[in-house]
């Protein structure tokens, strides 16, 4: 049975990149098809008898997209599958999520591409691997991966060794698709999993140096200065130090961070909340605020998810034991957009044109992909509610990951409906 359609009166819209937001009337079909805004929603609304629902406070815009994230095992995982992913990214908004190669087995070769896809209008794309197994002894088949639909290729959770990252630009088997690589050297870290800083010191963790991030980011850096044709890409900047060398670069570097650097820091962070234990390192409360500078200032390209879920039996070890990670797609009513919203928007000023540009037309680029926009009969968009007040717990995730964040914690803002879930999901006048 199909829900009614549904008539927003005078809702902000924002239609696409380079778009100014706008208050204006739009028209949802009951099987979740944005029909029209403007004056034709008014129009065909009134056709149809309906009766508008006022969303004055609401913003209708194109889905998110996650330019990054990990899915070990797809089909027979315990901390998260293609189905529980597929659901969890739809009821935050994430339109598009493109998995990284790490996986068991790696995904390195054209046969480890196959199978993985998701229903319309979901949207799932894959990086191919830069070398075999991500051991960065060898490079992995590259233009096989891309004939097998690999959006690019992505490194470890390291930096290869620069010979091999060279060799691997110079051999043009990747013409122009990206090459997404952390700016990290697990030997810097020296087994520290939380950035130097006196906050680390007073928590009593093991400090990870702030040069494990900025010399691998220098000699990134001078590659892409050295090999401008390549697509070259910084995944998950974590430090101020690191900032400040690309605001130094004459021209700029495609980057990406996550979302929890910027929501999130050693200071800010109870010592018993899940968030702590992560690649790259969490940081100091400088990190944060010189990386949501960046994020604002567009020095930063997009905002990645990386969601990389945990089961129950990880998540109970002892956090130096544990394998790091933190899961941000699961709850079900989206936990990035708010707590971005809460952080940039209110707490920084941030424009919702800007913030779009982080978590969604900028991951299109980083990925080479054309950006989202809204499309008379398209089901890729969602309505966030920023006053929306709810309670998240285990039983409202949709993930099976255990390393989820803010968990018992009051959220305010919430995606109350997307054309990517049932209509039958969305929660547009209860108020929790």
């Amino acid at each position: 049975m199909l829900s009614p359609p549904l008539w927003l009166r005078q809702v902000q819209l924002l239609t696409g990149p380079g778009e100014a937001l706008q208050r204006l009337d739009a028209l949802i079909d009951g099987e979740g098809r944005l029909q029209a805004w403007g004056e034709p929603a008014v129009r065909r609304a009134g056709e149809l008898g309906l009766e508008p629902l006022a969303a004055d406070g609401w913003l209708l815009a194109p889905t998110l997209v996650d330019p990054h994230s990990v899915l070990e095992q797809p089909f027979a995982g315990t901390a998260e599958t293609l189905d529980s992913l597929a659901r969890a990214a739809a009821a935050g908004g994430y339109g598009t999520v493109a998995l990284l190669p790490w996986a068991r087995p790696w995904r390195d070769r054209p046969e480890r591409l196959q199978g993985l896809t998701w229903p319309a209008p979901l949207r799932l794309v894959l990086w191919g691997s830069f070398s075999l197994e991500g051991a960065d002894a060898e490079l992995a088949p590259h233009r096989d991966q891309l004939a097998a639909g690999a959006i690019g290729v992505a490194a470890g959770e390291q930096a290869p060794p620069l010979p091999l990252l060279e060799r691997g630009l110079l051999l043009g088997e990747l013409a122009d698709r990206p090459v997404l690589v952390p700016p990290r050297s697990a030997a810097l870290c020296a087994g520290g999993f939380v950035r130097e800083a006196v906050e680390t010191l007073r928590a009593g963790w093991p400090p990870d140096s702030v040069l494990s991030e900025i010399l691998p980011l220098q000699s990134l850096l001078a590659l892409a200065a050295a090999r401008p044709d390549s697509r070259l890409t910084v995944m998950n900047l974590s430090t101020a130090a690191a900032v400040e060398q690309l605001r130094a670069r004459p021209a700029a570097l495609p980057c990406t961070v996550s979302w929890w650097h910027l929501v999130a820091d050693s200071g800010s962070l109870s010592p018993a909340e899940v968030g702590w234990r992560l690649v790259p390192s969490l940081g100091a409360p400088r990190d944060r605020q010189a990386l949501r500078a960046a994020a604002m200032e567009g020095l930063i390209s997009a905002v990645a998810v990386h969601h990389l879920p945990l089961d129950a039996e990880e998540q109970l070890l002892p956090l130096d034991q544990r394998r790091p990670g933190l899961a941000g797609h699961g709850a079900r009513h989206g936990l990035v957009l708010p707590l971005l919203w809460q952080e940039l928007v209110e707490g920084q000023g941030c424009g919702v044109e800007q913030l779009w540009q982080l978590l969604s037309w900028g991951g299109s680029t980083v990925l080479g992909l054309p950006p989202d926009r809204l499309e008379a009969g398209s089901r890729r968009w969602l309505l966030f509610d920023p006053g929306y007040a709810w309670s998240w717990s285990g039983a409202a995730s949709l993930s099976l990951a255990a390393n989820q964040p803010r968990l018992g914690q009051r959220i305010r803002g919430a995606v109350v409906a997307t054309g990517l879930t049932d209509p039958a999901s969305w929660r547009l006048t209860a108020r929790s």
